[in-house]
């Protein structure tokens, strides 16, 4: 069950307070005085209250009381004597006299004084109203407690009678025809009712006046909701429509549900309890539309979580992790040329939490020679500097018991530098850090100490000398205090560091187009010639590098200022304003002294300003009490160029802004920005309650208004980077989306006049909407406009820790009636009241706001449904169940749905928006194009790119021509051979036959010869012959064989010479076949993949042209969307949709391209792969078939060897059928 939180507001008021006494009184300006007025404070701490016989009574509100203070003994002749005649001398007058300085802001101050009897009761009561005021949390009470206030006001504000005025109830809620119906009211009510009637107090209860605000400004907005909750069916609410109301509409959906639980029946019941005023309705569990308002206007239903108010943040990180309430040029109360200064605007300002404040120093004039705060030949009016240091010793922790930093900006002489040591020494006493804390030593690389650390210490902000050299100054200047000698010698005031100083800033001014003001040195000046006898000059590197960066104004930009405040104000002739146009012009800006009282310097410790000399030179150093001041303009160049060096640069040590010269008139800058970047002190005019000042109020017044505000975690932490110019959230910060439906206003003037309500957003440059929202005008109603507009969306606050609302009411003459600044990361969500403030962060009376505001975690466009069912998962699958057993009962079965494309993508035929409207980011266009359109090509595609084996190579014409023109190369040779083959066996058989033929001739011839003997002698005569021929015919057969057998080996060496050369041709042909065989494959193979690399990347181009096309129709058709979405009413909003819709689909579409350049080069490299491995087959292939080939050949050779030997007629014969082998895929 959700608690209720208990806000307690009340302080305690003394009891001498309540009872009250009588004091005198008198105000000196005009001068007014009253004798014995009867003093006293009521029980709430809201009003101090007078009233004195035959006198109407009269009241302060404690909210407007800034301060309580002893007062001095008056000089004005007119109030002595009339003290005098009260029977108070003015010897007694010392210790008897309570100032109580009030005022709507921190200037326009009134002081009355309060004269008692005796010191006691002086003393007393000054205690106890110091107890009352500052009572920030009583800012924030709820409208109920605001109309309480109220009754009380009228209720104090009684006449001579002691009654209350008709006249005076008039006044408070306006005239004419409102005053009219507050007659009718009253005499409805049972009242006095004429114009000049009384009222006695006693019949005046707060009841009565309820009723008759009810009367006098009826709340139709609330009966209308009340009667939206409850179906307009009865004329109370239920516990269970309570429940679902707070649950629904009053509760932060974002928020934790165990430190936040739901509101259930036992919550509800508390609240019906406490809120409802008809006893039946109580007892039965209902709450009427009156109980329901008071509900409404409760603490319960404050706009803020109200514990914000109290100190909730952690105060133990270093310095530079917070952002510190901090003033510029503290002592105007006005413009900064020719303004007054003022010791009272250092009280005002510490009073309302600032935590740093300035100090300009100067050389006083007088024959005292005493230190002054003004603003250096600026024309502005001269305050001591012991005043203001006593004024912020006072003051410094009345409201804030956390460190005060004092920044310096030195012009003095060292003799008045070691003035202003000493008054800082003897005013401040303990309150001065003098020396550096045990745990967090002055070194590089050690962090700042915490708030809590150096509670309740005054931290000096000036110049500081090297150690060596202040240590050696503060030897000296001892000796010369013992010999009795009040001056230094220590050499004059430098002039060296204003030249480089200049220089530097003459090239920030060449790349500042924009501006027309440089950025400096702070604390630079030119040489002291008053005291220049009695020093002699410091060394440059005597002094560490300290300078500050501060303002050197262009006249230019002074005067056009100058012009438009003179516009402003109005300056009474031509001759006035050409006179101060010209001192303006002539003014030169001096900067602070270089040349540093070791005193001073020794009491400079965790503020130590230096020379600002780039981001890389900090970081390296990394000295995290060295400081540098940046002006305004100087800081957006940085931040133009230097963004995130600048942030991790304030994760680290602490940087100053100010306002940049060309503010004469002491408006403000906007201090968002600064804050963005994570600058500390962000210093502003607080004499000027404009924009930038209500801002700074309302951010500051959480964690307890003590001027310490803790930076969002990645703005502190060194491993996170952060980019203020960011359209996207920032990693690990949920974005937030707001709605604020303005319903109403109530007692927002007392006078006929028109209003309208503005709703703005300041925050990051992209969370930050101006001027876009605000409400139609109601005329002639200032008491209770009804505006009833629809939401103001903010739809992505991407960073809500940073971002603040404003709500401003103005009337028909723009003129600000009331505001509230509303810092988002405490905002409560629902229907709530937001009570008013001035321009100057005080609370109004009555004034409030009636409006509805929605928070939410940002969704965006199209992923809602998908957000609402992974927060109600349960929810989600009962209605998709649901579905599917209504389409079942229509008999359609789940696996007859097909899948269809994302409707969202789609428009209807009149080019409409589909009925998600701006659902312009649920799909990655490429991936919803490429999976609808590109099936086809991606299937060739991967065919393309299937790995090419040694077969498809062999298939492939060259390599087949190649095996023709083989064959035939071989063909060729074989014929070629067997032609040889032929005429060789021919040649032998020739020769055979000749030999055969002589050797038969040869053996004839003898026969012959033999026969033609035995013819002629007879054969008795021839034996012997015969037996001759016989031996002839052996001896001849003999030398034939011999003569074969050398024939046919010779002719077997031939034949063996011929076969070998064959066989040996043959080879070396068919070796250089296989050889070309190899090459080509190989080239063949390079080829392939060539092309295939060739073609994936004009695939990979494809790919990407076709997805950049996709994404710019993705594009064009989102914005078209966008300008066609009616819901989009104004020009700004569709502008910062199409921005941020460009922002959220650059992103996109680079994530989309580089997801598929990844996958492109994936794809490459895998086919690279591929291709490595299909050469180290074909390699393998190669060298196999070489070898293969090699052994076939030794083969071969042999049996052809053989062939050889064998001889005779027929030569062995080979064949080629090319080259087979197996395949190797």
């Amino acid at each position: 069950m959700t608690k209720s939180y208990e806000f307690n507001w009340q302080k305690h008021i003394p009891d001498f307070l309540q009872e009250g006494a009588v004091f005198d009184r008198f105000d000196e300006d005009p001068f007014v005085f009253e004798p014995s007025c009867h003093f006293k404070v009521d029980e709430f701490g809201f009003f101090l209250t007078w009233k004195s016989d035959g006198k109407e009574g009269q009241l302060l509100e404690c909210s407007l009381i800034n301060s309580v203070r002893p007062g001095v003994v008056p000089k004005d002749p007119k109030i002595l004597a009339s003290l005098e005649a009260a029977g108070k001398s003015e010897a007694d007058l010392d210790g008897r006299i309570i100032c109580v300085c009030s005022g709507p802001d921190l200037v326009n101050l009134s002081f009355m004084y309060m004269v008692t009897d005796n010191t006691e009761t002086a003393k007393k009561w000054m205690e106890g109203l110091k107890s009352v005021i500052h009572n920030f949390k009583a800012n924030n009470v709820c409208p109920m407690t605001c109309l309480k206030k109220h009754w009380m006001r009228l209720s104090f504000v009684t006449n001579v009678n002691g009654k209350i005025p008709v006249r005076g109830i008039t006044r408070t809620f306006g005239s004419g025809k409102t005053e009219k119906g507050i007659f009718q009211a009253l005499k409805e009510l049972g009242l006095p009712s004429g114009k000049n009637d009384e009222i006695e107090h006693s019949a005046f209860t707060f009841d009565i006046f309820y009723a008759l605000t009810q009367k006098i400004c009826p709340r139709t907005d609330i009966e209308e909701l009340f009667k939206k909750i409850n179906g307009d069916k009865s004329d109370y609410l239920t516990v269970e429509q309570l429940v679902s109301f707070l649950n629904e509409n009053q509760r932060d959906p974002r928020l934790n549900e165990i430190l936040f639980p739901f509101y259930d029946a036992k919550r509800v019941m508390q609240i019906i309890e406490k809120y409802e005023r008809d006893a039946d309705l109580k007892k039965k569990g209902h709450m009427s539309s009156d109980g329901f308002c008071r509900y409404l206007m409760s603490d319960e239903n404050a706009p803020v979580f109200l514990d914000r108010l109290d100190l909730c943040q952690e105060m133990e990180h270093p310095l530079a992790h917070y952002f510190i309430s901090s003033s510029h040029n503290t002592y105007l109360t006005g413009r900064q040329f020719g303004g007054k200064s003022s010791v009272e605007m250092y009280r005002q300002v510490l009073l309302s939490g600032c935590r740093c404040v300035e100090l300009d120093c100067w050389d006083g004039k007088g024959e005292d020679q005493e230190p002054i705060i003004t603003h250096g030949k600026a024309m502005c009016t001269d305050i001591l500097f012991k005043d203001v240091i006593q004024a912020i010793k006072e003051t410094a922790f009345v409201t804030s018991e956390y460190p005060v930093i004092l920044s310096f900006e030195n012009h003095c002489s060292k003799t008045q530098q070691y003035k202003m040591a000493k008054y800082c020494e003897e005013i401040f006493g303990e309150l001065l850090l003098k020396q550096p804390l045990e745990g967090f030593p002055i070194e590089a690389g050690q962090p700042l100490p915490s708030p809590n650390d150096i509670k309740r210490k005054i931290l000096i902000k000036n110049k500081r000398l090297k150690p060596e050299v202040e240590q050696k100054q503060l030897e000296s200047f001892k000796k010369h205090m013992e010999a009795g000698e009040m001056s230094i010698q220590t050499g004059e005031d430098e002039n060296d560091e204003d030249l480089d100083s200049a220089l530097e800033g003459k090239e920030l001014n060449s790349d500042m187009k924009t501006s027309t003001t440089l950025c400096l040195s702070e604390d630079l000046s030119d040489a002291d010639a008053q005291d220049s006898s009695l020093r002699k000059k410091i060394p440059d590197e005597d002094v560490t590098e300290v300078s500050e960066v501060t303002e050197v104004t262009d006249p230019t930009d002074v005067s056009e200022a100058s012009d438009l405040e003179n516009k402003k104000k109005g300056v009474e002739t031509a001759e006035d304003a050409d006179a101060e146009q010209q001192l303006i012009a002539s003014y030169k800006y001096e900067g602070a002294t270089t040349n540093i009282h070791p005193i001073l310097s020794a009491m400079v410790n965790y503020a130590q300003p230096v020379k600002f000399q780039g981001f890389e030179v900090a970081e390296e150093r990394n000295i995290h009490h060295n400081m540098s001041s940046f002006n305004e303009s100087v800081f957006l160049l940085y931040q133009n160029k230097n963004h995130i060096e600048f942030e991790n640069y304030n994760k680290r040590q602490m940087s100053r802004i100010y306002p940049k010269g060309g503010r004469v008139d002491s408006s403000n800058y906007m201090p968002q920005i600064f804050w963005n970047a994570g600058c500390q002190m962000v210093s502003l005019n607080f004499q000027t309650p404009d924009l930038g000042m209500q801002l700074n109020q309302g951010k500051f017044e959480y964690n307890g208004a003590c001027g310490y505000l803790l930076k969002p975690d990645f703005m502190r932490r060194s491993d996170r980077m952060f980019d203020p110019f960011s359209e996207t959230p920032v990693d690990g910060v949920i974005a937030a989306t707001c709605s604020v439906q303005v319903f109403s206003g109530q007692f927002l003037s007392d006078k006929k006049i028109g209003t309208y309500v503005e709703v703005d957003m300041y925050g990051l440059p992209t969370d930050t909407i101006r001027k876009e929202f605000r409400t139609r005008m109601v005329m002639n109603n200032g008491l209770n406009p009804y505006y009833n507009e629809e939401p103001f969306v903010f739809r992505k606050v991407i960073l809500p820790d940073l971002a603040v609302l404003r709500i401003a009411v103005y009337d028909d003459n723009n003129k600000l009636i009331g505001q509230r600044i509303l810092p988002l990361d405490g905002l409560q969500a629902g229907y709530r009241h937001i009570s008013l403030r001035n321009d100057g962060n005080k609370p109004l009376s009555l004034p409030t706001v009636f409006c509805n505001i929605v928070l939410k975690t940002y969704v965006p466009d199209g992923f809602g449904a998908i957000v609402d069912a992974l927060s109600d998962p349960k929810k989600f699958l009962t209605i998709a169940e649901k579905r599917a057993d209504q389409m079942r009962a229509l008999g359609i079965d789940t696996s007859d749905i097909a899948d269809v494309p994302n409707e969202n993508c789609k428009s209807d035929k009149k080019g409409k928006v589909s009925q998600a409207k701006t659902n312009v980011t649920p799909q990655s266009s490429s991936e919803v194009n490429a999976t609808q359109n590109n099936i086809s090509e991606s299937k060739r595609d991967n065919a393309i790119l299937n790995q090419v084996n040694i077969e498809d190579l062999k298939q492939m014409k060259t390599f087949i021509k190649l095996m023709k023109k083989q064959q035939k190369e071989l063909n060729t040779l074989k014929k070629r051979h067997a032609k040889e083959h032929n005429a060789m066996q021919k040649s032998h058989c020739t020769q055979v036959d000749k030999m055969v033929a002589q050797h038969d001739k040869e053996k004839f011839t003898l026969e012959k010869l033999l026969e033609k003997a035995v013819k002629k002698r007879g054969e008795s005569n021839c034996s012997e012959l015969k037996k001759e021929t016989a031996v002839k015919v052996e001896t001849l057969t003999t030398d034939h064989k011999e003569k074969v057998k050398d024939m046919v080996a010779q002719h077997t060496k031939e034949w063996s010479e011929m076969i070998n050369c064959h066989s040996t041709e043959e080879q070396e042909m068919k070796d250089a076949h296989v050889t070309q065989q190899c090459e080509l494959l190989k080239k063949l193979l390079a080829s392939v993949q060539e092309q295939q690399t060739l073609q994936l990347k004009l695939i990979h181009e494809r790919q990407s042209k076709e997805m950049k096309g996709n994404q710019a129709k993705t594009s064009m058709e989102n914005s078209k969307a966008i300008s066609q979405d009616k819901s989009i009413k104004n020009k700004a909003e569709r502008e910062r949709r199409v921005r941020e819709l460009n922002s959220s689909n650059t992103k996109k579409f680079l994530e989309e391209r580089k997801r598929l350049a990844m996958k492109q080069a994936k794809e490459l490299e895998q086919l690279q792969k591929s291709q490595r491995e299909q050469l180290e087959k074909l390699e393998k292939f190669n060298e196999q078939l070489l070898k293969s080939h090699h052994a076939n050949s030794q083969t071969q050779g042999q049996r052809h060897a053989e062939d050889g030997e064998a001889g005779g007629g027929h030569g062995p014969q080979a064949s080629h059928g090319g080259v087979s082998a197996p395949s190797v895929n």
